[in-house]
C-alpha cells in the first residue's frame, strides 16, 4: 500500500431536471434526469492505516452523521480498504445535491488511487445509494432506471451555477412518500447539438423539462417557496429550480459576475441560509 494520502473532490450534483416516470415492484422510483456537477464540494483524504478511521472537519462537520449511517465508512467497508479519512464537509447534508453520495464516490476513487484496487462492481456501487454511481462518474450524464443508466451528454456551455440551501434538511425517503403521481411523462428527445449558450439550455430545460418531487418537497418544507422566489428574483438569473429532492435550489447564470452579485445579494438577505456560487464542471 502507498504511504502518501490522496485527496479526492466530491462536487455536488445538480439534477437541473427530474422526472419520476415509474416505480419498480421492489419500492424503487424509476428516474429520468440531467444531471451536472457544480465547483462547490466536499474532499476526501485517504491514507495508509493498519486501521479503518474517519475525521470531519469543515464548516458542515457537525452535520454529518457517524456510525453505519456515515457513506464515507461504508464505501471504505465495500472496497475493504483500512485506511485513515479524513472529510473535509463544505456542503449541507439531506440537501439534494448528492453531499453523501459524491462523499462516498470520492472515497471510492481516493482508495482505488492508494492502493491500486479497482473500483467496485457496479452493483456494490449502486448499494451504496441511487446517486453514488453518478457521483462516480462525476461527468453530465442523462441518468435513468434507478439511477444505474447513465448516458453521457454532449458538452454543454459555460455556465455558473448558485446553489441556495435554507438550512432545513428535507429526507429523501419522506419526499418520494409523499408524492402523489409516480408515473409521469420522461424527458422529451434532448435539442440536436444542445443548446450552445446557457441562455439557450435554461429556455430548453424551462420549457420542457421538470422536477417532479418539487411539490412533495414543498409540502414537507414550505420555505422552499421563499428559497425559489429569491433565486428566481436575482438579476441575471435564467432558470431556477429545486436540485434532487431538495431543499437545496440552484440558479443558472451565463457569468462569473451575476452568479457572485446573486450570491452577496441572497447572503445579504438571508445570512441563515448556505449559499455557494461555483462554475458548472465540464464534460
Amino acid at each position: 500500500m502507498a504511504t502518501d494520502a490522496i485527496t479526492e473532490f466530491a462536487p455536488a450534483k445538480i439534477n437541473l431536471c427530474l422526472h419520476v416516470t415509474g416505480r419498480r415492484a421492489d419500492g424503487y422510483h424509476l428516474l429520468d434526469s440531467l444531471v451536472v456537477f457544480a465547483g462547490a464540494g466536499d474532499r476526501v483524504t485517504a491514507a495508509a492505516s493498519e486501521a479503518l478511521s474517519l475525521r470531519v472537519t469543515g464548516p458542515e462537520a457537525a452535520t454529518v452523521p457517524a456510525g453505519t449511517d456515515n457513506l464515507v465508512l461504508a464505501a471504505a467497508r465495500v472496497m475493504g480498504v483500512p485506511a485513515r479519512l479524513t472529510l473535509d464537509k463544505a456542503l449541507p447534508v439531506a440537501s439534494g445535491i448528492g453531499g453523501g453520495s459524491a462523499d462516498a464516490a470520492a472515497t471510492l476513487r481516493a482508495l482505488a488511487r492508494l492502493t491500486g484496487r479497482p473500483l467496485p462492481a457496479a452493483d456494490e456501487v449502486l448499494a451504496l445509494g441511487a446517486d453514488v454511481p453518478v457521483c462516480l462518474l462525476g461527468r453530465p450524464v442523462r441518468m435513468q432506471g434507478v439511477g444505474e443508466v447513465l448516458l453521457p451528454l454532449s458538452p454543454l456551455p459555460k455556465v455558473w451555477v448558485l446553489l441556495v440551501n435554507p438550512r432545513v434538511p428535507v429526507p429523501t425517503p419522506q419526499v418520494f412518500a409523499a408524492l402523489t403521481h409516480r408515473e409521469n411523462p420522461p424527458i422529451p428527445a434532448l435539442p440536436q447539438g444542445w443548446p450552445g449558450s446557457a441562455a439557450a439550455l435554461a429556455e430548453w430545460l424551462g420549457q420542457h423539462t421538470r422536477n417532479d418531487l418539487a411539490a412533495a418537497a414543498l409540502a414537507i418544507a414550505p420555505v422552499l417557496a421563499e428559497v425559489q422566489a429569491a433565486l428566481a428574483a436575482t438579476p441575471g438569473c435564467l432558470l431556477a429550480r429545486m436540485s434532487g429532492s431538495g431543499a437545496t435550489h440552484f440558479g443558472l447564470y451565463a457569468s462569473q459576475a451575476e452568479a457572485t452579485r446573486a450570491e452577496a445579494l441572497v447572503r445579504q438577505a438571508r445570512p441563515d441560509w448556505w449559499v455557494a456560487a461555483a462554475e458548472m464542471l465540464p464534460a
